[in-house]
């Protein structure tokens, strides 16, 4: 029966049936479910007159149309194909409530025009579609070649394509055997559309041509496969199978749990679950693999496993939630922290350049003092006001560039470096990052340099990059908020130190270190001792201001509060001793006067040693600067009979020898103006010593402390008790500036001196100096020795100024300050 003379002309609306899935070639004869409202709908409706088509009726006729997209549940005429094909009903099964299995028999196929989801299932318009080159004589030539193209191939054995072969032997009609030996092969969703939305027969016919060579190579090669793991089925394998059923006998006796597979699979979705860049899924992915051929738990599944976890526990994505109030922040530093009012406002500018740029990358604070001035707590501060974790990562003593790289995974007990093990207890990408005592890092010895390692993790334009030993893969570190530590900066490479915003913290005055050990320490050490006020009681210790004031001045003589804080430690521990012996309701147990404090922590110390040390001449009082804050420097100078010539000791380096040498030839060739004979030079040796021999000292500060002995020791002046100097002296007398005079005027201050001799152009470093120290002291701001010696002896010399010496002591010429050359005394 032809079929054809019974489709619905362009102008009768016919039922159409969508499909999610599939394609329905003319030809071909597809079974599909249905379930939806519409087609279930449309199904029942077919369902008499497909059993009066069996019982010599008509046909049955719809329409087919497959939809672009299978998870629309109600598609327009957008959502399907253009080409459908017009199908007979062939027969209807029930399968459930309202799920109907229908057989269906491509005819033709149909170019739709119009769509109706008109009640109760679609109806659509459409027109035939013919193939314009079905009888052409090309089409028939490109028929025949397909037929033996497939003989050729060997697709006659398959029993389909093989009965289509048959069946069109002689005459061949070249549409109707384009699409039978498509519907034959075993096509995919892609390609059945395909040749389904192709009228055109020739086309069609060089499809089908290479679709059949693909589906045979394919064939082929999927033989080929097989045949090799058939004949690789090893030793390895059968082991592998063994091992499988010895874990299931072991999970039935209660002897395993089974749970290898599971955790694999918790520990995939925990680092899918951290997602990761797309490069780092691609190792992860490659890393499974290899951990799903091996066997067992060797070690290389172990390194592999503790890899995939460093991944899972890293944070890519996971971020603390800052705060950008920086008022807070403000408080919360002013709460922790006593003075540093300088380095608060550092801190502060730099926070609101990260806020208002938002821009994470920048310089790196470097936090540089000594010992116990607050460094690392200025970094906790920060972190808990910002909201931002806090993460210590101590350089002393590292040696090892692996330490901050992470070693690689080839080696045993290989581990990622400090950054990421960091990152990793932080469990956020944006954490304060403390990198304590970057100036503490060893020398490495074979390895590559620790100093170097770092100079990627801080430089703003690679640390988006690093790149970890261990992991192998970059990390961004740009949100990490940098904060280093140092006590001298002379030990860090210059760049290093290029990549690090220095914000110095020189120390503490009197007055600042007791409101810290009211504020902060007293009441943490009572609390830590239990001996701290309670509901009923006050505190089990006391401690008057003026005792205070005597352990600060007596027994501690620091830039920072750490050898204070041990002081107060002895005495609560002397509390807590005397409550745990008696009557715990007697509170305050102990009570400490200025008169007492001896009992508790022993003899004073520190004594006020300046007038005692300078009442004969010869003996001047420098200031110093060391890696734990400024310091007092005796120069002690002695004369007996010789020839002339000079002794240094004291370990002094090279500089401060030749700034011996030099002092000595000033004074000989300024002898006269002094007032010195020269037989009291010629006739005499002169010895130059700095006591503390055992402490190596050098640099160019002494320079003018040196020419001051010396001329104390010939003119037989002595140097006025309350004065200190620094300063580097040149052949004829001129005073240089020096760095560090923040660190030596509060070093002079905490000696009880009133009077500093400074250089005349570092007179602009004195606005760094707390105003409380500077009320209370005088500074001389010199520019020639003659200068210096006016003011450092108790009678003063009459030296003539030299020519281009114009400014008077103590007056500051702020053009020339601002004109010279700043240098940082090592």
């Amino acid at each position: 029966m032809d079929l054809r003379a019974h489709l619905p002309s362009g102008d009768v609306a016919f039922p159409l049936l969508p499909l999610r899935s599939g394609a329905l070639l003319p030809g071909r004869v597809i079974t599909v479910t249905a379930g939806r409202k519409r087609s279930a709908a449309l199904i029942r409706a077919l369902i008499d007159r497909v059993q009066r088509h069996e019982d010599d009726g008509p046909p049955v006729i719809i329409g087919v149309a497959v939809q672009r997209d299978p998870h629309i549940n109600e598609p327009g005429i957008s959502d399907l194909h253009p080409v459908g094909t017009y199908a007979q009903v062939l027969k209807i099964n029930q399968v459930a409530d309202g799920v109907y299995q229908i057989g269906l028999g491509g005819i033709q196929r149909f170019a739709l025009n119009q769509l109706e989801r008109v009640e109760p299932y679609w109806r659509a318009l459409a027109e035939p579609l013919e193939s314009p080159s079905a009888g052409s004589a090309e089409a028939r030539v490109r028929a025949r070649a397909l037929h033996e193209e497939l003989e050729s191939l060997g697709f006659e054995d398959d029993h389909a394509i093989g009965q289509i072969l048959e069946a069109h032997l002689d005459d061949i009609d070249p549409d109707a055997f384009a699409d039978a030996v498509a519907a034959a092969l075993d096509l995919t969703q892609a390609q059945a559309v395909s040749l389904l939305l192709t009228p055109d027969v020739n086309d069609r016919l060089a499809k089908v041509s290479q679709l059949a060579g693909e589906i045979l190579s394919s064939d082929d090669v999927r033989s080929r496969i097989q045949s090799t793991v058939r004949k690789a089925f090893n030793r390895q394998q059968r082991e592998a199978i063994l091992r499988q059923q010895l874990k299931a006998i072991k999970q039935e006796l209660g002897e395993g749990d089974g749970e290898e597979g599971s955790d694999l699979e918790r520990l995939r979705a925990r680092i899918e679950a951290a997602d990761p860049p797309a490069e780092v899924m691609k190792a992860v992915d490659r890393e499974f693999n290899r951990l799903d051929s091996m066997q067992g738990g060797g070690a290389e599944a172990n390194v592999i496993r503790t890899w995939l976890e460093l991944v899972a526990d890293l944070p890519w994505q996971s971020r603390a939630e800052l705060s950008t109030n920086l008022d807070a922040v403000s408080e919360r530093l002013d709460a922790d922290h006593t003075g540093l009012g300088d380095v608060k406002q550092r801190i502060l500018e730099h926070m609101a350049v990260l806020q208002l740029s938002g821009n994470p990358q920048g310089t790196v604070l470097c936090l540089a003092g000594p010992p116990g001035v607050g460094k690392t707590s200025l970094a906790r501060s920060v972190a808990e006001a910002t909201g931002r974790p806090f993460v210590r990562i101590a350089l002393g003593g590292v040696r090892d560039e692996a330490e901050i790289r992470g070693h690689r995974r080839t080696y045993v007990g290989a581990l990622p470096g400090r950054i990421l093990s960091g990152l990793r207890k932080a469990e956020a990408r944006n954490p304060v990052m403390l990198l304590d005592e970057i100036d503490k890092m060893g020398a490495s010895f074979g390895g590559g340099s620790p100093e170097s390692a770092l100079l990627e993790v801080l430089d703003p334009e690679q640390h988006n990059v690093f790149t970890d030993h261990y992991l192998e893969q970059s990390f961004d570190l740009s949100e990490v908020l940098f904060i280093c530590t140092a006590n001298d900066l002379g030990q860090l490479s210059a760049p290093l130190r290029d990549r690090l915003e220095i914000v110095e913290i020189s120390g503490y005055t009197r007055q600042e270190k007791a409101q810290i050990a009211r504020k902060h320490l007293l009441p943490r050490q009572l609390t830590a001792h239990g001996v701290g006020p309670s509901e009923d009681l006050g505190p089990a210790l006391e401690i008057e201001d003026a005792a205070l004031e005597s352990i600060i001045d007596s027994y501690t003589r620091e830039a920072g509060v750490r050898q204070l804080e041990r002081e107060l430690i002895r005495l609560c521990r002397a509390a807590a001793l005397t409550v745990a012996r008696g009557d715990r309701a007697q509170r305050p147990a102990v009570s400490v006067t200025a008169k007492t404090l001896s009992d508790h922590l022993g003899k004073p110390r520190f004594t006020a040693e300046i007038a005692e040390r300078t009442t004969i001449p010869g003996v001047s009082t420098g200031l110093a600067w060391t890696p734990v804050g400024g310091d007092i420097l005796f120069i002690e100078t002695s004369k007996m009979p010789g020839k002339g010539g000079l002794q240094i000791t004291g370990q002094l380096g090279d500089v401060m020898k030749e700034s011996a040498r030099a002092a000595l030839t000033y004074v000989r060739s300024n002898a006269d103006a002094l007032g010195i004979t020269r037989r009291s030079i010629d006739e005499y040796d002169l010895h130059v010593h700095v006591p503390a021999g055992a402490v190596p000292k050098d640099g160019p500060s002494a320079g003018v402390t040196i020419f001051t002995a010396l001329t104390s020791l010939l003119t037989g002046q002595k140097v006025r008790s309350d004065t200190a100097m620094t300063g580097e002296v040149t052949l004829r007398g001129r005073v240089l500036p020096v760095g560090g005079i923040k660190s030596k005027v509060l070093a002079a201050h905490r000696a009880g001196i009133t009077r500093v001799i400074l250089p005349l152009r570092n007179g602009r470093d004195l606005d760094d100096v707390p105003a409380s120290v500077r009320e209370q002291m005088e500074f001389i701001l010199a520019e020639d020795m003659s200068q210096v010696l006016d003011a450092a002896l108790e009678h003063g010399v009459d030296l003539p100024l030299p020519s281009d010496v114009s400014a008077p002591i103590g007056e500051v010429n702020s053009d020339e300050m601002m004109a010279a050359p700043r240098r940082d005394e090592v």
